[in-house]
């Protein structure tokens, strides 16, 4: 088999241990400070940051480079009103029919219903659509792989550069999603993954009363054995 060809590495910056430790404390310290919110503000957001935080959404690995991606950028507020109606029909459904007991006991702490006025409110939703396969030039069907992961690595990392550039995000996930196929004119072969609100949040918005789980219970070292002592000298 050829070689693949190959470019030299000019991205990667290292840094001194004392200045890494620093960052990777610095960087723990802002995303921790992420959450969701349910209340936006109609404040206006520069389309640029946007465009930024999704173009670094798009740099995200992915299995054999494929990108199997395809973010939709909404602002226009006639189709935002179209996805919040379609949103709103199926978490009706699911609230009243589709959920079961135990499901919507979780979900009781965060306050959350089938109302979802942010759809509109927010200035703008990201609807990220995943691709099983794409259509070559010549009609032949490509074939994509880890897809599931590599749109869940592309959406932390746009929901990470929003939160550094100061907005705030919803992860939102009606059941099922195939509306915004139709709303928003994108082909079969894409799957609806997310939609993705982003904004400012509305001044005094409160937001539930939840912890994260302690380090401890979401990590594991395995470190190296410690090694046995020389034998005593007889």
């Amino acid at each position: 088999m050829k070689a693949p060809a190959s470019v030299p590495l000019t991205g990667y910056l290292e840094f001194p241990t004392d200045e890494m430790v620093r960052r990777a404390s610095e960087f723990r310290e802002e995303i921790v400070r992420r959450r969701s919110v349910r209340a936006f503000s109609p404040r206006e957001v520069p389309r640029s940051v946007i465009e930024d935080a999704v173009q670094a959404a798009a740099s995200a690995p992915s299995g054999a480079n494929q990108q199997p991606w395809h973010f939709v950028i909404v602002s226009d507020p006639a189709t935002k009103r179209r996805i919040r109606e379609s949103a709103e029909l199926e978490e009706r459904e699911f609230y009243e029919r589709r959920a079961p007991d135990d499901w919507l006991e979780a979900l009781a702490p965060l306050g959350t219903d089938a109302e979802k006025p942010f759809l509109e409110v927010a200035p703008y939703l990201i609807a990220i659509f995943s691709r099983s396969f794409d259509i070559a030039s010549d009609g032949r069907r490509i074939k994509h792989y880890y897809v599931n992961e590599s749109v869940g690595i592309a959406t932390g990392i746009l929901i990470t550069a929003l939160h550094h550039s100061g907005l705030a995000t919803l992860t939102h996930t009606p059941s099922p999603m195939k509306f915004l196929n139709s709303i928003l004119d994108r082909p079969a072969r894409e799957k609806p993954y997310l939609l993705l609100v982003v904004g400012y949040p509305e001044p005094g918005v409160r937001i539930p009363a939840i912890s994260r789980k302690p380090f401890e219970d979401v990590a594991t070292f395995v470190d190296p054995a410690p090694e046995s002592p020389p034998p005593a000298n007889d």
